[in-house]
């Protein structure tokens, strides 16, 4: 029996939370942006596909691309956003190694937009610490990697990355009270949860096996907190997926394991072996 598509609930719960971040918080993001972001990932996928000669690929992916990018990219001009989004979703399809792609579209988009274009940046304070936004970005996200089946590298990579954090605590010699404080704060970080059951769950950019899947969230989480708390440098998860996605390819000719599968029960090697370079 065909399964429903968890890339369908990952786009239905990114445009509630996108619209929860315009009605209830301040995003600096005008409509036309988002609107300039998403049109420009579904022409640029409509190209690639084109060129490629691909079919029954679709188009929930620069879906997910156009909302991740709104939800997180932020800029003082209109051409930004659609420029950033054709880039990530060229990167898809042009950066690949054994068949599958290398960087998560928007985590690619997202820096590339701070690395070379001025006008750019994120804004991981624009969820703030609230209780109640936290509940939902948890109880959708939580739903979203379920039906991935990439719920481990989520809650692993919050694990590891708030146990560290609370080991720092510890270290620094914070009464319980207060370090308490500050790790439930880091803990209910909007920004945080949507990078943990949006971007690191990415099941494309995973490697395939199960044990090098959690060793590389481990690592990033690590990364991650060593770019933040150590260097003192903002976006360590983001940085860190990105620094380290060109490892997944050697995770995965090291540990080889079975590919991911957004087709429901055909094969994914019969749809590569019938359409060549398909992205997944």
């Amino acid at each position: 029996m065909k399964t429903l598509d968890a890339r369908l609930f990952q786009v239905g719960f990114q445009a509630i939370l996108l619209t929860l971040g315009v009605l209830l918080r301040d995003f600096s993001l005008l409509p036309a942006q988002m609107a300039l972001a998403i049109a420009s990932t579904t022409l640029t996928q409509a190209f690639w596909l084109k060129v490629f000669k691909l079919k029954d690929v679709g188009y929930l992916s620069p879906l997910i691309t156009g909302f991740g990018l709104s939800l997180l990219l932020r800029a003082d001009s209109f051409w930004l956003h659609p420029l950033i989004a054709c880039l990530a979703i060229s990167g898809k399809f042009l950066i690949r190694i054994r068949g599958k792609h290398v960087f998560n579209p928007a985590n690619f988009g997202i820096g590339l937009a701070l690395l070379i274009l001025p006008g750019a940046w994120v804004s991981p304070g624009q969820w703030g610490n609230d209780l109640g936004i936290a509940v939902w970005l948890i109880a959708l996200g939580a739903l979203v990697v379920q039906k991935a089946r990439r719920d481990d590298a989520a809650w692993l990579f919050l694990g590891t990355f708030l146990g560290l954090t609370a080991t720092r605590l510890f270290y620094l010699g914070y009464s319980l009270d207060r370090g308490l404080e500050i790790l439930t704060h880091q803990a209910l970080n909007g920004a945080l949860l949507l990078f943990a059951f949006f971007m690191i769950s990415d099941p494309m950019t995973l490697p395939d096996r199960t044990a090098a899947r959690r060793l590389h969230v481990v690592l990033v989480a690590i990364a991650a907190f060593t770019w933040q708390f150590l260097f003192y440098r903002p976006n360590g998860a983001l940085w860190a997926l990105l620094c380290l996605a060109p490892l997944v390819p050697l995770w995965d000719f090291l540990w080889p394991g079975k590919s991911h599968n957004w087709h429901g029960n055909k094969p994914l090697q019969n749809i590569v072996a019938t359409q060549g370079k398909m992205p997944r």
